[in-house]
């Protein structure tokens, strides 16, 4: 191998491979400023390392190899940088958004299906679904007894699934009065 130390070598080697080495680092960056880079990064590389690297093919060949693996590792490296920020920024973001929509969408229905409930069973029905009490908190707090509880939640999602069935057979009757 030629020694690089010799700066005029080096130099010489530098000035004359650099436009072809950041063109080759481009086409896989995508950045003007990363490949030239990408390249002096392989050039300082290659002052450093000259004694053990030992050249199978022609120097233009070696670098342009070495420039390309340098680009993708680097493209691979941001990559997974990128991936890490979105999953911790965007989908957050996103999913409040999202889920903030299908809040609002649902909110009112939701309300006016337990508004529908007589007032007792939906006391008993909010105190275990929106407060998470258990049964038998709830029957302590009200002074009733734990079937009581039971019963009158069995009775909520009953009315809570026929006004859902309902729901749905209005609109399936709507359906069918457009196409007559």
């Amino acid at each position: 191998m030629v020694n690089h130390k010799d700066l005029k070598i080096f130099e010489a080697l530098y000035k004359e491979h650099f436009v072809f080495f950041s063109l080759t680092a481009f086409s896989i960056v995508k950045d003007k400023h990363t490949a030239k880079d990408i390249v002096q990064d392989f050039f300082i590389y290659l002052w450093e390392k000259e004694e053990a690297i030992n050249f199978t093919v022609s120097f233009k060949a070696y670098g342009a190899k070495a420039v390309k693996n340098l680009s993708l590792q680097y493209v691979e490296k941001n990559k997974t940088i990128s991936l890490q920020t979105k999953k911790i920024a965007v989908p957050k973001a996103e999913e409040q958004i999202a889920f903030e929509n299908i809040e609002e969408n649902k909110k009112p229905k939701i309300q006016t299906l337990v508004e529908k409930i007589p007032q007792a069973r939906r006391e008993i029905f909010i105190s275990h679904v929106v407060e998470g009490l258990s049964y038998a908190e709830i029957a302590e707090n009200q002074n009733i007894s734990i079937n009581t509880v039971k019963t009158q939640m069995k009775r909520a999602y009953a009315s809570l699934r026929e006004s859902q069935k309902s729901s749905f057979l209005n609109f399936i009757l709507y359906f069918i009065w457009l196409i007559k």
